[in-house]
């Protein structure tokens, strides 16, 4: 059977501020259109200040979660990258680097494989407003 490869791109409008959002309904979406039904998923965007990750979609975690990295790299603290380009979100990037930019998930029968709780999540952690691209690239039969 001939492996097959689907790409799509979304775009995401953010605020910034280690802003969370839901996006496993989208690349749901995405596996749905590619008629692959044994295969993965690649969930990437571009930018040094962004995250992808999972966790439980709800208003305590993603508390917990915007708290967690505010202790991992304080806004405020004093960044090297703050004396390189004086943009004020060095923190964004320690931040991101820590989460990463991508994930791969499972598609089994046709469709993403999580778990019941389990949403993914796109961070912006950078210090403005700005609107971010996901690929989302699904590889199987």
């Amino acid at each position: 059977m001939p492996v097959k490869i689907y790409s799509n791109e979304f775009s995401v409008s953010t605020r910034g501020e280690t802003e969370i959002i839901d996006i496993t309904g989208r690349v749901e979406s995405c596996v749905h259109k590619s008629g692959v039904t044994t295969g993965h998923v690649l969930v990437f965007s571009p930018g040094s200040t962004i995250g992808i990750t999972t966790v439980e979609y709800e208003p305590g975690l993603k508390k917990d979660l915007q708290e967690a990295f505010e202790k991992l790299a304080p806004r405020r603290a004093s960044y090297h990258h703050h004396k390189t380009w004086n943009d004020g979100n060095g923190y964004a990037h320690v931040r991101a680097s820590l989460l990463g930019q991508d994930r791969v998930f499972p598609v089994k029968e046709g469709k993403l494989y999580h778990g019941t709780w389990q949403q993914i999540i796109f961070i912006d952690f950078d210090n403005r407003a700005r609107t971010r691209s996901v690929t989302v690239q699904v590889v199987g039969e």
